[in-house]
């Protein structure tokens, strides 16, 4: 039986679960279904297997047959922690999985790089030992040609999948009226202070408009724990935090439109064909987006003029959504075809090292 290894985040996004999901269906069908999937998370403490720390190699070796990183947003914040010297004893073969990096806004709005991406260092390291690499987006494969790596390919995100993951079976908890208003706690956003300081303020003026145009009652959709405070804080309305990514999945599936600051609502969605509009905010978000073909229907919260008026204008040419969606269809296909490509090759190598 095959033992794989899949170092991901574990931190209390849900997002993170909606990757996996993606992830684990692609192994499931390169191996079979014959694979034992160990999860560990990129970052973690003494006395646990976490990363590519010392203790989780031994352990890679000792039982693994192969490894993968991702996916996430690990270049970009830095969150796995790497031996270098436990890296190079790694034996298994290694894949890194739809990773991205991406820049933020700084106070002049202008892409800058952020302070706790991972060191350029670690990340050559890694290419270095790595038998494949998948960049999320276009603008994570333009940072990975800029240190020399010729490897790495465009692989887009494994969410896109998550339309032949979900099942068909409605949430009966989950009242499919009103707007869904996905949010993040603006302390979690690395924008602008000035636009920190006004979230507040336009998410409410936000679900005032799309009551007023008929998509009431919104509700607010939590990813995270930490978005709970900042959800309790706008007003009488309801928000709601699913206890696992099943239940997040179906809120998502039953609701007639979904308004997101969320990636990984906004994807799943696309992927569902639920109607959705996504606010985009760092580079992370608008490269994804425009690597599935989807530019135009985003929005940048930095860079608008107005936010609540950009989305009532999408709001209003819903009907064009679909139409956008088509179009993207090829691309999609494209993107898929080729997360499968890379990971029947990976199984390949992994069935090789285990015999």
């Amino acid at each position: 039986m095959i033992t794989l290894f899949s170092v991901r985040p574990f931190r209390r996004n849900i997002g993170n679960d909606t990757i996996f999901l993606g992830l684990r269906h692609l192994l499931r069908e390169a191996f079979d279904g014959h694979v034992n999937i160990v999860q560990v998370p990129a970052i973690g403490r003494d006395g646990d297997l976490y990363g590519l720390e010392a203790e989780t190699v031994h352990d890679m070796n000792l039982y693994g047959h192969g490894v993968i990183i991702g996916g996430g947003n690990l270049y970009e914040n830095g969150q796995l922690d790497v031996d270098a010297n436990a890296l190079r004893a790694l034996h298994p073969p290694l894949m890194l999985f739809s990773l991205s990096s991406g820049r933020i806004y700084d106070r002049r709005h202008v892409l800058v790089r952020r302070t706790d991406a991972m060191p350029d260092a670690i990340v050559t390291a890694l290419h270095e030992r790595a038998a494949i690499s998948l960049a999320r987006d276009e603008a994570t494969l333009h940072y990975l040609r800029s240190l020399g790596l010729d490897a790495p390919v465009l692989g887009g995100c494994p969410s896109l999948l998550i339309r032949e993951v979900v099942t068909p079976q409605r949430d009966l908890t989950a009242p499919a009226n009103g707007c869904l208003l996905s949010v993040r706690h603006p302390r979690l956003m690395s924008i602008p202070l000035s636009h920190q300081a006004r979230l507040h303020g336009t998410v409410v003026e936000l679900m005032a408009a799309l009551e007023a145009d008929g998509f009431g009652p919104v509700r607010i959709l939590c990813h995270d724990i930490r978005d709970v405070a900042f959800a309790s804080s706008l007003g009488p309305v309801e928000y709601i935090l699913a206890d696992d990514v099943h239940s997040h999945l179906a809120l998502l599936r039953t609701a007639p439109l979904v308004v997101s600051f969320r990636l990984h609502a906004f994807l799943p969605c696309l992927s569902m064909g639920v109607p959705a509009i996504n606010i985009s905010y760092d580079e992370r978000s608008l490269s994804l987006v425009r690597t599935i073909g989807m530019e135009a229907w985003d929005i940048d919260l930095v860079r608008s003029n107005d936010v609540v008026a950009d989305v009532r204008d999408r709001c209003r040419r819903l009907a064009e959504l679909k139409a956008m969606r088509e179009a993207a269809q090829p691309r999609w296909s494209e993107l898929v075809a080729t997360m499968r490509a890379q990971m029947a090759a990976f199984a390949q190598m992994v069935r090789e090292y285990a015999a």
